[in-house]
């Protein structure tokens, strides 16, 4: 009798935890980071920052608090990212929807299909919102020229083991409330970690960009990223090409250099401002902080954005920043 009560528990324990294992799974996640900059060549109060986007204060500055929750069912489920603070009000932009970084819901049809509504990050480029996925703490030009955000409809498709496409229909790129009276499309065609990227939306906003991001573990300790772009709207628009070499010196520090070229084109424009930006960025990780200290140099051809220690009109810019990103 004992022996047979003892299978009956073991059976209602079975079954209990199986049915736990199905239930859906809500995680919460995020990070907060801060930072403080000091210009090299220009005064603190030049009020002339590199031109790229995020961290563009000088002295003790905040980033952004990210709080994603997630929820996961067997084959459907929904994802809020909420961000706060200087960077999340310039991720997400202004109006009704200002603290909304992510907000969609999805679909998992098959193993090889997901169907994807609402509002997500861009998938074009090499850098992302979230200070916790990017080496540099500082943003590229290519990152901050292009889309920050798509509101629509996505298809994900796992075609192989190493091909992978993705398909959207879209309000036109960083639109919450389409008033434009036009849609976008998009396009991810992925091999082995490597991806072409395609915009489109008829000149509503961007017009038409075409994308390559990818990289390669040259050596178990030496990763070299890149990233490189295109983009045209009705004979005008920008180009740029980024590498991202980074060695891991130990378990818990890399030393990584961005370099970009970017530069503007504009239909019969010949000798148009263009720019080399030099970063270099160390990334120090204790438990979930991460330290990252960076010099950064922007030099410009054709154009005198900035101001030097005189006061006087310079075409560079170099900037000391210490920044410190927490992840949970």
């Amino acid at each position: 009798m004992k022996k047979l009560l003892t299978l009956s528990m073991l059976f209602t324990a079975t079954v209990l935890f199986a049915q736990e294992e199905s239930k859906p799974a809500l995680t919460i996640s995020g990070s907060v980071d801060a930072y403080y900059q000091t210009y090299l060549t220009s005064p603190d109060n030049n009020y002339i920052p590199f031109g790229t986007s995020f961290a563009d204060q000088t002295g003790f500055a905040l980033g952004m608090a990210n709080i994603i929750a997630s929820y996961e069912g067997e084959k459907t489920g929904a994802v809020a990212d909420l961000a706060f603070g200087t960077k999340g009000t310039q991720a997400a932009g202004d109006g009704p929807d200002l603290y909304i970084n992510q907000l969609y819901a999805y679909w998992n049809v098959s193993e090889s299909t997901k169907l994807t509504m609402g509002r997500w990050n861009t998938y074009l480029g090499y850098e992302v919102i979230s200070p916790v996925a990017n080496f540099n703490y500082s943003t590229s030009y290519l990152f901050s020229s292009g889309p920050f955000s798509m509101v629509g409809l996505k298809a994900d498709f796992a075609l192989s083991e190493d091909f992978s496409l993705m398909l959207a229909f879209m309000n036109p790129t960083d639109v919450n409330n389409n008033m434009t009276g036009g849609y976008a499309l998009g396009a991810q065609l992925g091999y082995a970690g490597q991806f072409l990227n395609l915009y489109y939306d008829d000149k509503e906003v961007l017009g038409f960009e075409i994308d390559y991001t990818g990289g390669f573990d040259v050596t178990d300790s030496f990763f070299l990223g890149i990233n490189a772009a295109y983009q045209d709207n009705d004979g005008s628009g920008f180009y740029g090409a980024a590498l991202y070499p980074q060695l891991a010196t130990s378990d818990s520090f890399s030393l990584g250099l961005r370099g970009e070229l970017f530069g503007f084109h504009v239909e019969d424009g010949d000798d148009l401002p263009s720019v080399l930006g030099l970063t270099l960025t160390g990334s120090y990780a204790l438990e979930n902080l991460i330290i990252k200290p960076e010099i950064r140099l922007d030099s410009w051809s054709n154009a005198m954005p900035y101001l030097d220690n005189d006061g006087a009109a310079s075409d560079n810019l170099a900037a000391f920043t210490l920044a410190a990103i927490y992840s949970f």
